[in-house]
This record gives C-alpha cells, sequence and structure tokens, in this order.
C-alpha cells in the first residue's frame, strides 16, 4: 500500500457496482483533482468490510478486477488503490485512517465521501467527522448527500436484490451501465456445439451475486473491448448436469473463433426467460433456437433506437 509522494484527490467507498451514487461521488473527485492539480484516485478495499465485521458473506455485484475497470473507465480515475481489510485495519482508530494512511501514506490533498460513510474502528469515524478533521489538516473535503431515483436510495444492496430477481433492466438504471460478469473461458461439454450453437463457459466467479437462473440476452466483448451480440444462460444447466455450481454459458452470435483461455466480459440486457429442465435434448436444442431467435430481435431492436 505504500505510494509515491504525489497529491491526490481521492474517493473513498467500497463501490460495489459502481453505481450512479459512486459516479456523483467519482465525478466529484474528478473535478477537485482537476482544481488542485492533484491526481484522481479511489481508495477501497479488497473485501467487504461488513462481510469481516459482522462474520457473514456478503454477495458482491462485481469482481474486483470489474471494480477497477468499471470507477477507471466509467469516471476516469486514475488510481484504484485497494487496501487489504485486515485486523489491524479493521482496529485502526479513525483519526489514524485519516491522518496516517490518507494524508501520510497517500498525500491527500482532497477527499470525497458518502453521506453514509464510516470508517475506522468500529465505524466510530463518520461522515461529518471526517469533513471537520480535514478541515483541520488543511485537506479539502465533500460529503456527497443522499442519491435517489425514483423516490428509492440507489444503494449497491438494492441493485444486488434486482440482479437476483433477473430484474436487469431497473438495475441498469439504478447502476447507469449494464450489469455485467467477467471470468476465463474454460472447456464444456461441446454439446451445444453439436448442435452448431457453440458456446463459452465460464462459473460464476466466486462471492458474487448470482443473477436469477435463467436465460439474457447479452453482449460480449474481450481484448478491443467490442460488443458482440450474444444470448447468455446463467444456471445449474439441468438437462445436462447434475451439479449445483452456477454456469455462465454464452452463443455469440454470428462469432467464430477460439476463446479459450480469454478473459470475457458479459453485459446482461434483457432476461428472456427462467432457467428450465427438458425431458429431451432434442427439446433443449429446440429452444435454445427460440432463444436466439429472441436475442437477435432484441439486438436488432437495439441497435434501431
Amino acid at each position: 500500500m505504500d505510494s509515491p509522494k504525489v497529491s491526490r484527490a481521492i474517493a473513498l467507498g467500497f463501490f460495489d457496482g459502481v453505481h450512479i451514487g459512486h459516479g456523483v461521488l467519482l465525478r466529484r473527485t474528478a473535478e477537485a483533482a482537476a482544481r488542485n492539480g492533484a491526481r484522481p484516485c479511489a481508495l477501497t478495499f479488497d473485501s467487504h468490510p461488513e462481510a469481516r465485521i459482522l462474520d457473514h458473506a456478503i454477495p458482491l455485484l462485481c469482481t474486483i478486477e470489474d471494480r477497477a475497470d468499471l470507477i477507471r473507465r466509467l469516471y476516469g480515475m486514475e488510481e484504484v488503490i485497494f487496501a487489504h481489510f485486515d485486523d489491524a485495519l479493521m482496529h485502526m482508530p479513525w483519526r489514524d485512517f485519516l491522518q496516517e494512511l490518507l494524508i501520510n501514506r497517500f498525500h491527500a490533498a482532497h477527499v470525497v465521501a458518502g453521506y453514509d460513510f464510516h470508517f475506522g474502528y468500529r465505524g466510530e469515524g463518520n461522515a461529518a467527522l471526517l469533513s471537520d478533521a480535514c478541515a483541520q489538516a488543511g485537506v479539502g473535503c465533500d460529503i456527497i448527500p443522499r442519491v435517489e431515483l425514483s423516490g428509492i436510495t440507489v444503494s449497491s444492496t438494492y441493485i444486488r436484490k434486482l440482479v437476483a430477481q433477473g430484474d436487469i433492466e431497473r438495475a441498469r438504471l439504478f447502476l447507469g451501465h449494464p450489469h455485467a460478469l467477467s471470468g476465463f473461458v474454460g472447456h464444456g461439454r461441446k454439446l451445444a456445439s453439436s448442435w452448431n450453437v457453440p458456446t463459452i463457459n465460464f462459473p460464476l466467479p466466486a462471492g458474487i451475486q448470482s443473477p436469477a437462473k435463467g436465460v439474457y440476452a447479452s453482449t460480449a466483448s474481450w481484448g478491443d473491448n467490442c460488443l458482440y451480440p450474444a444470448v447468455t444462460n446463467i444456471g445449474t444447466r439441468p438437462t445436462v448436469s447434475c451439479g449445483a455450481d452456477i454456469m455462465v454459458e454464452t452463443h455469440i452470435l454470428g462469432f467464430e473463433g477460439d476463446l479459450y483461455g480469454r478473459r470475457i466480459r458479459l453485459e446482461l440486457h434483457k432476461f428472456l426467460r427462467p432457467e428450465s429442465r427438458f425431458h429431451t435434448y432434442e427439446e433443449l436444442a429446440r429452444q435454445i433456437e427460440l432463444d436466439i431467435r429472441e436475442a437477435r430481435a432484441f439486438h436488432q431492436l437495439a441497435d434501431e433506437i
């Protein structure tokens, strides 16, 4: 976590999903950096603080890699710092978090946090204390008020519920971008390939909130980030598998090529149908053709809008 001596404007938060509320905070950070001739950056944590403090798992909207990518790509942060949330950080007094970590180690010239940001031992540091202490230390500080959409507070918790329900289109409104999953393509059973419908497969990343099991109109990207229209099944594939592991299986429309071992980023755009068990492979193959047809129609309509 050591860092060269460079003045920084620092956005503080966990930023799961990097939703539109986080966007307000990150844009304010970029503005402060420009005013102060500082580097815009986000300081976040490698694991969810509440998961460690409360000792229970919190399924997240995105991996560390996707979180950093969204923060950089959408909001222009030049640096994303992942602090290791261990016992030392969990028990650090809030004043030390500000003085030792933000000011001494990362040379904060300006910090930006949300109205509900808590930090330090037992979460005793809050937005009001942060603002007062920054003023005393000669560090700029902005506190971002609650962000609402249609009367609902924008939060990662609310968006996780939408994703779990398969309400991807509403989740997109609160995220400000399509919900995405990423993983490294592995070898499947090649059953779909025998029907001339080749797919790429990867397991749902550990610790990530599973979208509702079913079929989605999606897009896929890798390498140069060009978006390819696709259709994605998320689930346990009950017709062909007896396992409980959730797999992400995608057919990229009109694409031919070898993607094994490549990191693929999928964006989910529309929930098409729930996952089903079919009595025969022939029934499954017919349904896959219908799914492809519906996904193709969705993408053609999206291109026309």
